[in-house]
């Protein structure tokens, strides 16, 4: 993505077992460790999370290394975010336990939600051995796969999951994630389009800004701004919505309608850098060096931003003060010796100053980096053919 980054993700833990207060039903479990392991859960549902820890400890008071308290203390652990203490409890629960379901499901979110994907994907196909038909667990290690950009793995993956379950919804999401990541915007518009289908009524805000988004990379950005304008109906504030339709706009050089969205999200995130220097740029094709030069300034006065300083040298270029614009850019390719359209802006500049030798000079400079520009070798031919 762009700015921040969209997540659809697969349930959560919880979502995906039976209650764990019916497991403690197994014969041989005292009655007093049930009460307490029912009670224990039933606090960790209410994210009563310190009640939680006292009852599966008095289990442990009275039963040293039960399956259901070490389980249940690594649950605890694993819903304040503390995935290292959660990883210790579950990992004693399958030391003395071996094969312990729920401490396995537990331990690989743990590791998943530490990125460490390569451990969840190790233990979720320990699981699978035994019950290779678990949609919950396929759609994870599908998504495992994924995030360690395995493409062929987690496709497989998900494929197997709409098999068993046709429009799954978990598995719809990840495929047109899966596709995005490698820049096959088509092939993730078909997956997400799909979800409109199967719950058109119902819609998750996340499916039409990723759709619109695909439109944005697509460049067909009049259809994206359907997308993005039914997200921002059912959540006027949201940020890929604004962001979207302010993109969009921009693509399809309507920058009066972008400044309006960049300003929205402005009105809520005043410091956003990126939007700042958005909404310079939009002000600056409009012919408005003024509104944005402050822009500009405001988001250079946050941290210094390349885009922003190239803004404020174009305004200097725009306003005829290519001395100015000469030095500014050059300043800029000093600290980015790499980056192809300073040496065209710099370059266009000199031929704005008659020095046409000067501007051949700074496009010849840039190709000695043996980087390919296809901008920068048609600018060259012109001036070396005199058709400037």
């Amino acid at each position: 993505m762009d700015v921040k980054k969209m997540s659809m993700d697969v349930p959560d833990f919880e979502d995906a077992l039976a209650d764990p207060s019916l497991i403690v039903a197994e014969e041989g479990i005292s009655k007093e460790i049930s009460e307490l392991s029912k009670k224990g859960y039933s606090f960790l549902k209410e994210n009563k999370i310190n009640y939680a820890i006292d009852s599966f400890k008095e289990i442990l008071n009275i039963e040293d290394n039960n399956n259901y308290a070490l389980v249940g203390l690594g649950d605890c652990e694993r819903k304040r975010g503390n995935f290292k203490e959660a990883v210790d409890f579950y990992s004693k629960c399958l030391s003395y336990h071996p094969g312990n379901n729920y401490a396995l499901f537990g331990l690989a979110d743990c590791y998943k939600a530490m990125n460490q994907f390569i451990k969840a994907i190790d233990i979720w196909e320990q699981y699978l051995v035994h019950d290779d038909r678990n949609i919950t667990v396929l759609t994870r290690v599908a998504d495992a796969y994924r995030k360690i950009h395995d493409f062929k793995k987690s496709k497989q993956l998900y494929l197997q999951v709409l098999d068993m379950e046709e429009n799954n919804a978990y598995a719809l999401i990840g495929l047109g994630h899966l596709h995005y990541d490698f820049k096959e915007y088509k092939d993730a518009l078909y997956y997400w389009t799909k979800m409109l289908e199967v719950n058109p009524q119902n819609v998750d805000i996340r499916v039409l800004t990723s759709i619109g988004n695909c439109h944005r990379k697509l460049k067909t950005f009049d259809q994206g701004l359907t997308y993005f304008e039914r997200a921002l109906e059912m959540d006027p504030k949201n940020f890929y919505a604004l962001f979207g339709l302010a993109d969009c706009y921009r693509g399809l050089n309507q920058q009066f309608r972008s400044i309006e969205y960049w300003n929205k999200i402005l009105e809520m995130d005043a410091n956003n850098k990126v939007i700042l220097t958005r909404a310079g740029d939009a002000y600056r094709n409009t012919g408005d060096y003024k509104t944005a030069t402050e822009y500009y300034n405001r988001a250079m006065d946050i941290d210094f931003d390349i885009y922003a300083a190239l803004g404020l040298a174009l305004i200097c270029k725009g306003e005829g003060k290519y001395e100015e614009a000469v030095e500014r850019l050059s300043s800029l390719i000093r600290n980015d010796e790499k980056n192809y359209r300073l040496y065209i802006d710099l370059a266009d500049c000199y031929v704005k100053m008659n020095q046409k030798q000067k501007a051949i000079d700074v496009l010849t400079s840039f190709q000695k980096y043996g980087i390919r520009s296809q901008a920068v070798n048609e600018m060259l031919d012109k001036l070396e053919g005199n058709h400037f």
